[in-house]
């Protein structure tokens, strides 16, 4: 719990920062505190995984191995953020100030134990988002952007909230443990809980972004602020997941013959969406919002195959996905910002101009594909192996085609970096500062690291 005060007084910190114009102090000031938070999520590693605070949280290695990857991604985030957020605004301490809140909701997404906390988590989480997504005022797209996923969001909510009631109707608490000794204990369960978990999963399917529920991604991602896609992508997705999965794995295992149909249609349909969508894009942007969509159907493996593996699983595939959406977003806005377009074309040329900009960016596509020797092709093949082990070979089968469609269009951007000429009038190389170098070289080294090696990420969890 160290980690989430942590957060919430650094948040207030930060705006005390920005009131009395101390804007060189807000960035260094939000890392250390990051830092800090993650100090106190690591300290508790070894010790017993008990609830705590009457049973609203439960700080186990799951949460806390994920609770470090959400800082440690947002620490990566904000090192890319300092000429970005002031490229846009004069006013910057707010960004720091939502996303140190933003985070600090998905931490507690991670380790929630009880309903109530689950919803409070995902509200501060998505309520600073909303925010963040339309912060660009002037700008039509992020506008419109904000409005969607806050009606969006709205909705998902009500559908969550619907299920926790009935849930709540049925089995009579809020605490996970409690509802698993009523679906254990009860020979027929009450009709509530069954329309509870399929509103749940609505609610949740909204959240990570899975269709059918998904429509709202490609507008928002594209119109909002690329940093803000950045950590949307990775950070609120990975703790949606990390909070669907905690919920799946610790409660609805017994009933899983009703809601696994259900889900498995979802997830193929995720996939093939996702996929072919992504296919048919001119931008840049637009095809990693729509890929994340595909991520989203991958990541739901782990939750329709649930098993001894499965944490693990959803761990590695978040890690790598993670760290090689950074990489894709740092290149994005360091061409944009030299062409002013994020079309496929801007990338033509960037490995003669930029060779190593280009070798980073690659490895990133390779691991976002899933090609050996990246940490995405370990993550797919875990998923993929948690499938092969409960015979879906129907899903396999779709998951494979679509894991042929996502090389296609990850290559794209590899063949017009080595293989097409780039525009005459933008011979000169691009700026790289040295936050922007750290960040590319460390992502790209632990996608190569974590696929070589990836016991080290496995045996966390």
């Amino acid at each position: 719990m160290g980690a989430i005060i942590t957060l919430g007084i650094l948040g207030i910190l930060v705006l005390y920062l920005g009131l009395y114009k101390a804007k060189n102090a807000l960035l260094p000031t939000t890392i250390i505190g990051l830092l800090v938070a993650l100090g106190f999520s690591l300290s508790l590693w070894n010790t017993d995984a008990t609830t705590r605070y009457h049973g609203m949280v439960l700080f186990d290695r799951y949460a806390i191995a994920f609770s470090a990857l959400l800082i440690v991604v947002t620490i990566l985030i904000l090192l890319l953020s300092k000429e970005y957020f002031r490229s846009i605004s004069d006013n910057i301490a707010e960004y720091y100030c939502l996303l140190v809140f933003s985070l600090m909701g998905a931490l507690l997404v991670a380790a929630y134990h009880n309903f109530a906390m689950l919803f409070v988590g995902i509200e501060i989480m998505s309520v600073a988002l909303y925010i963040l997504v339309g912060i660009r005022k002037s700008d039509f797209a992020s506008n419109e952007a904000a409005l969607k996923y806050f009606l969006m969001g709205a909705f998902s909510t009500g559908f969550l909230l619907f299920g926790i009631t009935l849930i709540y109707g049925a089995a009579g608490t809020f605490d996970l443990s409690g509802l698993r000794e009523y679906v254990l204990s009860s020979t027929t369960l009450s009709p509530l809980f069954y329309a509870g978990i399929l509103l749940m999963l609505c609610g949740l399917c909204f959240k990570v972004g899975a269709a059918p529920f998904h429509f709202w991604t490609p507008d928002v991602y594209d119109g909002a602020p690329i940093l803000v896609t950045t950590f949307m992508s990775t950070v609120v997705k990975v703790a949606s997941f990390v909070g669907f999965f905690r919920l799946f794995s610790m409660v609805m295992v017994p009933v899983s013959e009703f809601w696994t149909p259900v889900l498995l249609i979802i997830t193929i349909i995720t996939l093939s969406i996702g996929n072919i969508t992504a296919l048919l894009q001119v931008s840049f942007k637009r095809m990693m919002a729509y890929s994340s969509i595909s991520h989203a159907g991958y990541m739901l493996f782990a939750i329709v195959s649930i098993g001894p593996s499965s944490a693990s699983s959803i761990f590695m595939y978040a890690v790598a996905y993670s760290f090689a959406s950074i990489i894709a977003f740092a290149a994005l806005i360091l061409v944009k910002r030299k062409t002013g377009s994020d079309q496929f074309e801007s990338f033509n040329g960037l490995a003669k101009r930029e060779p190593m900009l280009a070798i980073v960016l690659t490895i990133a596509m390779l691991s976002l594909a899933g090609v050996p020797l990246t940490a995405g092709f370990i993550g797919k093949f875990m998923m993929f192996n948690n499938v092969m082990g409960n015979y879906n070979i129907m899903l396999l089968v779709i998951a494979v085609i679509n894991a042929a469609i996502a090389v296609y269009y990850y290559l794209h951007v590899v063949v017009n970096m080595y293989f097409k000429t780039g525009e005459e009038q933008n011979p000169d190389r691009i700026a790289v500062s040295n936050s922007y170098t750290i960040v590319l070289g460390l992502a790209a080294v632990l996608t190569i690291v974590f696929g070589v090696y990836p016991d080290i990420i496995i045996s966390l969890i």
